[in-house]
């Protein structure tokens, strides 16, 4: 047989000692790796009790803000859905009617407002591009579920509740 290189290693073959063949050291250098991973300090948590603290940078729910009458901000612009590299937020906008003076700014405002948590990707590009300052992402978790449905946050669920105002002054545009 023809050899393609010219470069051989020969290979040594060692004769093992008796421990050596039971492997008795191995398993024993094995075994301290364990014990110390035993007695390091846990990393998880018990999470409902105890909480992780957050970076203040963490990006999480989103709240669509009100003013201090209680009118949503939101003056369905579009620029948020634009600037969604995920394509998760939808919005449909309609008229301000006579008489809802008080619960929209604007004329125009979002009738629809849709923001699908599975496809967000939690960038805050959305809050960027907000002209108004109405969208912002809170430092709240997006509660689990087994359904699909239950991700997708319509403005019952995104509109900030005036008797639970959301502090965002860490994440406003300083001017």
């Amino acid at each position: 047989m023809k050899a393609l290189t010219n470069r051989s290693k020969i290979a040594v073959d060692k004769e093992y000692t008796f421990m050596e063949r039971l492997y008795f050291p191995a398993i024993i250098k094995g075994m301290m790796i364990t014990i110390s991973h035993l007695l390091k300090k846990k990393a998880t948590l018990r999470y409902p009790e105890v909480q992780k603290e957050f970076a203040p940078v963490y990006r999480g729910k989103h709240v669509l803000k009100r003013d201090e009458k209680g009118a949503e901000n939101c003056t369905a612009c579009g620029l948020c859905a634009v600037a969604c590299p995920a394509e998760a937020i939808t919005m449909t906008a309609a008229e301000r009617k006579k008489g809802e003076e008080g619960k929209y700014r604007e004329e125009k405002y979002a009738e629809v407002y849709e923001i699908n948590m599975l496809r967000c990707i939690f960038c805050g590009l959305c809050e960027e591009a907000c002209p108004k300052e109405a969208i912002f992402l809170t430092d709240e978790i997006v509660k689990t579920s087994y359904d699909r449905q239950d991700f997708v946050y319509g403005k019952d669920r995104l509109v900030e509740d005036m008797n639970k105002r959301i502090d965002i002054t860490k994440r406003q545009k300083k001017y």
